[in-house]
């Protein structure tokens, strides 16, 4: 397969403006009230889904054991998205010094983990509603100085009109209190 249709299928974010990018714009995310709840689904192409979910691999990347430099960036990136941060816990191995963390958003969540002495990193940006988690990897590509940026895109439950039967219904176990 080639680089541009890797890039097509939102697998290959090198080139300078992806189309994840220029899709994401385009997206209507709704607010909309019923049945006593809000909806925070969003539609593109006719299609409705829960959110965007970028998987991100960083190949070749610097900082990766800097615990203040990833949580300054995980801020960045919360900002860049136009989300909102709740919380960011990260914890430092040794000896080799690589990170795992998470910054809990309003809107989903941002997970780092790192492998500094192969310098690679591996993030997910999950993130519902208004937020552009698109936004991120600009900040992630500065922050990190990467050789290579793989990123693949997945719209979280846009299936699940077809797993309820059609209906927007949600399922009543989940739901009931003891």
């Amino acid at each position: 397969m080639s680089s541009d249709a890797l890039f097509q299928l939102g697998m290959d974010l090198d080139h300078g403006s992806s189309t994840a990018q220029t899709e994401e714009k385009l997206s209507r995310c709704s607010h909309s009230e019923g049945e006593g709840h809000k909806d925070f689904f969003c539609e593109r192409d006719g299609v409705r889904y829960a959110g965007t979910h970028l998987i991100i691999d960083l190949v070749r990347a610097e900082r990766l054991d800097d615990l203040d430099h990833i949580e300054r960036t995980l801020r960045r990136c919360v900002e860049a998205s136009g989300a909102t941060l709740l919380h960011i816990h990260l914890h430092h191995f040794t000896p080799n010094g690589g990170v795992s963390g998470v910054a809990v958003l309003a809107e989903s969540h941002i997970s780092i983990h790192s492998w500094p002495e192969y310098g690679y990193a591996a993030l997910d940006v999950f993130m519902c509603g208004h937020a552009n988690p698109n936004a991120s990897i600009d900040v992630l590509k500065e922050a990190f100085a990467p050789h290579k940026v793989v990123v693949k895109t997945q719209l979280r439950g846009k299936e699940i009109q077809r797993w309820n039967g059609g209906s927007k219904r949600r399922s009543m176990a989940a739901s009931v209190s003891a």
